[in-house]
């Protein structure tokens, strides 16, 4: 499966930006999709998922009630609704699935085999 993520761009402190992770060559069913994130010089972290066939979300405690993760199952692509972003969520977004993956590890990176390109967030003060 081929994952391709899109939607990065440049926007200022406050601002909103959606997020897409489009999957080719296998349909996102029986699997989660998350987002990580990696800013310059630090490790790659976790910032949502989403259990595709039941629906289920976790999100890291920086992003709640500002991004929400949902999936468009006809077009097989999962979304990351970013609001009220701030200059600490500037980074390379990656967006990854895991067949199989169950709830107790959707913030695993080691619970992901396929991984996007990554899209790059810089949100200016």
């Amino acid at each position: 499966v081929q994952l391709q993520a899109s939607g990065g761009g440049l926007v200022q402190a406050g601002g909103s930006l959606r997020l897409a992770c489009a999957a080719s060559g296998r349909t996102f069913s029986n699997s989660a999709v998350g987002w990580f994130r990696q800013a310059p010089g630090k490790e790659r972290e976790f910032v949502a998922a989403i259990r595709w066939s039941f629906g289920n979300t976790v999100y890291t405690d920086s992003v709640k009630g500002r991004f929400t993760i949902f999936r468009d199952n006809a077009k097989n692509t999962v979304y990351l609704q970013m609001n009220s972003l701030k200059p600490e969520d500037t980074a390379v977004y990656y967006c990854a699935a895991g067949y199989g993956t169950t709830l107790s590890m959707m913030r695993q990176i080691r619970a992901y085999d396929y991984w996007g390109q990554g899209t790059l967030v810089t949100v200016s003060s």
